[in-house]
């Protein structure tokens, strides 16, 4: 439960108000399925105890509905033909009234549940004893287990102004729905509507931020609001100024979307979601709290601070992150096992503890990783591509950061170290969302390295997300988030790329195989398949299917091959070959990530069934073939379409840091932009740079374009075509000067012009 909801626990009385919107559908008609739902929920409630109090908003839009319908029934053309007047509030409210309450009553009748309407109006509550024989009835109704739907009574309200009255009692269904939770003593009201919660602006603008928590001296101003609702008189003007007034008479209220599933549980469940309303919210809540967008511009402002600094400068800081590491190492187990601890009380796998687990050494590790990714070849600003467009107009194709990189990982704390290190290479700014279990283990190991980083670029550089009800705000932020890595199932991934417009590069499953050829040599062959099983079985590179040539059946190498995976500890489930001649339990599914000592075996026809098998169930991660036949070998390789493919090698080297990339922020199984293991270079784009003197197109009038490759730092000059001769480009871009040899005509004898980048000309004349 999130500790700003914890006083939901004790909530044993709730009201909660329907809005139109969530009432109707988009076309004005009833939306029966939501409202089913919404009966069903409340009849859950009821089951643990919780009594429910509504109060519906709708009659107007139904009785709307029924009359426009009626009028065109008992028009002739000519009336059809003259403007149609919009039909009156109050009458829509008589006619929609007794056909909203008969649709409640005949689905709480369906769950067993009887319901009650009660009508009121603004002048009802003048009267002290309405007031008491109210809540008598109320009472009265709630201990026979009757809900009580409330309306307001709109055919005869004496109520003029359409949020406010002079009289100040209440002004529509939302202020009704406050006003009869403090009459009736409710510990908690919920505001239905068809947005999450409150945001900062119209929920439609990209910019604008759900406000989990309202606080009056910080959003009072922040806030501006769009049209009001299509059905309804208040719209969320009229909800918040109602939710204010209820949670400073001390009652909480929450402002949450009633066209989701389980609404209203996940808020009685004190789930983050919607916008909470509560008078002691200044107690607990930061007002200087960093956004979704706050946090990933701060983020993108620390990059490019980092990307200012030289390569020195930024391969010092990973030198000094490694050693806060190593400082802080005691710090940091005591953290981690706190985790440990918890994660282990609350019955989780022991493959995810595995995961958690900051073993001995791991810090160590950790630590030469980053000084290794520190001695590697400068990423930013690498010159891949250089061209001479014109004479004296030079274009270069560098490399630079992509700019915020927001990652959501599994339960290893040892990746957020991994992808911290990675963002201050390659000069990106990250958010980093780890997994609930690993909690305090993240915050200590994001305050080791942040607290390390220069006041230059500070801490904002890398953005840790302690809640996952964050990620929707930031997954709306595609003017500035350029890329989000999920790291974690594959309802996670799908989710994720569902969600939003921002590129997603990852990879949902780790289904690696290893294809043992009858021309293997069965003895690496058992270190090779054991080793990819055992050697971390948690991790997504580590062998989920075992595939093994029907020629080695009989050779005997099939059942030197499970004597060996058995006797480490592995657990074999077979697909229907394998189960025949094993007589092992069957696989539930050749499509298993079991991230644990277990695996799937089947037996195959050859290399091309193989390959068959690992297109048809594989996840395109990781593949392997054992076998001394080269031309089997060169086959497999070229045909299995994965990230990475590997002959008589462990699938467990499917890694960034065994790859010499320093380390990894993910893997991807994606075809666009980065595959299999994503270190710096996946982290990086492209721009280019344009050397001139003043050069103009002016319509390409007197612009001869030569699109001449030009050699790179460190290369050789190609001589030029038609000639023996060179003319030198000297080019000077900060540190690096690189010359070009290029022949020129001058009064009959070869000479050589110079290139001027960066305000820098060097010149010559060499005769031939």
């Amino acid at each position: 439960m999130d500790p700003s909801r914890a006083f939901i626990k004790d909530a044993k009385r709730v009201v909660v108000k329907v809005g139109t919107a969530v009432v109707t559908r988009s076309d004005g008609k009833l939306a029966l399925g939501r409202l089913g739902a919404l009966c069903e929920q409340v009849k859950e409630l009821m089951l643990v105890g919780i009594e429910v109090i509504l109060v519906t908003s709708g009659a107007v839009g139904v009785g709307r509905q029924k009359l426009r319908h009626q009028r065109l029934m008992n028009s002739s053309f000519v009336d059809l033909a003259k403007p149609q007047v919009e039909l009156d509030g109050k009458p829509c409210a008589a006619v929609g009234q007794s056909g909203l309450m008969a649709l409640y009553d005949s689905l709480f009748s369906q769950l067993d549940v009887a319901s009650s309407q009660l009508l009121v109006t603004d002048n009802d509550f003048r009267d002290p004893d309405f007031r008491l024989q109210l809540s008598e009835t109320v009472n009265s109704l709630l201990e026979l287990r009757v809900v009580p739907v409330f309306n307001e009574n709109d055919a005869i309200s004496t109520r003029r102004a359409p949020y406010k009255d002079a009289t100040g009692i209440f002004w529509d269904n939302d202020s009704l729905a406050a006003l009869l939770a403090l009459e009736l003593k409710a510990d908690l009201l919920i505001l239905l509507s068809d947005v999450e919660g409150l945001y900062t602006g119209p929920p439609s603008e990209p910019k604008s931020q759900l406000i989990h928590t309202y606080l009056k001296e910080k959003h009072d101003d922040m806030v501006t609001f769009g049209e009001k609702s299509r059905v309804g008189r208040g719209g969320m003007t009229a909800k918040v100024y109602a939710a204010w007034n209820a949670a400073s008479a001390g009652i909480p209220v929450v402002i949450t979307s009633g066209c989701t599933p389980e609404g209203l549980q996940r808020v009685m469940h004190g789930d983050h979601i919607g916008t909470l309303f509560h008078k002691d919210a200044h107690l607990w809540v930061d007002m200087k709290e960093t956004g979704a967008r706050d946090m990933a511009v701060s983020a993108r402002d620390a990059s490019r601070h980092l990307q200012s600094l030289s390569s020195e400068e930024r391969k010092q800081i990973l030198l000094t992150v490694a050693e806060a590491l190593v400082a802080n190492e005691a710090r940091i187990k005591t953290e981690n096992e706190a985790d440990v601890e918890a994660a282990q009380l609350s019955g989780i796998a022991k493959s995810l503890i595995g995961r958690l687990t900051i073993k001995p050494g791991k810090i160590a590790s950790l630590a030469n990783s980053l000084r290794v990714l520190a001695e590697m070849k400068e990423p930013i600003g690498a010159v891949s591509k250089r061209t001479e467009v014109a004479e004296g107009l030079i274009l270069e194709k560098t490399t630079c950061p992509l700019g915020v990189v927001l990652v959501i990982f599994e339960s290893r704390p040892d990746a957020l170290v991994q992808i911290a290190s990675l963002a201050i290479r390659s000069g990106n700014g990250i958010l980093l969302k780890g997994g609930k279990e690993a909690t305090r283990s993240n915050a200590i190991l994001h305050k080791v390295i942040t607290d390390a980083l220069p006041k230059s670029v500070g801490p904002a550089l890398i953005g840790l997300v302690t809640s996952r009800e964050e990620i929707p705000d930031l997954l709306k932020l595609d003017d500035v988030i350029d890329l989000v890595i999920p790291r974690g199932s594959n309802k996670l991934v799908s989710d994720i790329k569902a969600a939003t417009k921002i590129p997603v590069l990852g990879h949902a499953d780790g289904v690696c195989h290893v294809f043992v050829d009858k021309a293997a040599d069965i003895g690496k062959a058992k270190h090779i398949v054991v080793d990819s099983k055992t050697d971390y079985p948690a991790a997504c590179n580590a062998m989920e299917t075992l595939l093994v040539h029907e020629h080695l059946v009989a050779t005997g190498g099939l059942e030197s091959l499970v004597f060996a995976l058995e006797s480490a500890g592995v657990t074999l489930y077979g697909g229907a070959r394998a189960v025949q001649l094993l007589k092992l339990p069957k696989a539930t599914s050749f499509h298993v990530e079991y991230s644990a000592l277990a695996c799937t075996l089947e037996v195959v026809k050859d290399v091309g069934a193989a390959i068959d098998h690992i297109h048809k169930h594989g996840s395109a991660h990781t593949d392997c073939i054992v076998t001394e036949d080269m031309d089997v070998a060169e086959r497999f390789l070229r045909d299995v379409d994965s990230a990475a493919v590997f002959h008589n090698a462990s699938t467990r080297f499917s890694d960034g840091a065994r790859f010499g990339l320093g380390a990894e922020v993910g893997i991807s199984t994606g075809r666009i932009h980065a595959r299999g293991p994503v270190g710096v270079e996946g982290l990086l784009t492209t721009r280019w740079l344009l050397w001139g003197h003043g050069q103009v197109v002016d319509g390409d009038r007197g612009v001869s374009y030569t699109h001449r490759n030009l050699p790179l730092d460190g290369e050789e000059a190609a001589p030029a075509s038609g000639s023996g001769a060179n003319r030198t480009h000297t080019l000077s871009n900060g540190n690096k000067t690189t010359t070009i040899m290029e022949p020129t005509m001058s009064n009959g004898a070869l000479s050589t012009k110079g290139v001027s980048i960066n305000g820098t000309v060097t010149s010559a004349n060499n005769r031939a």
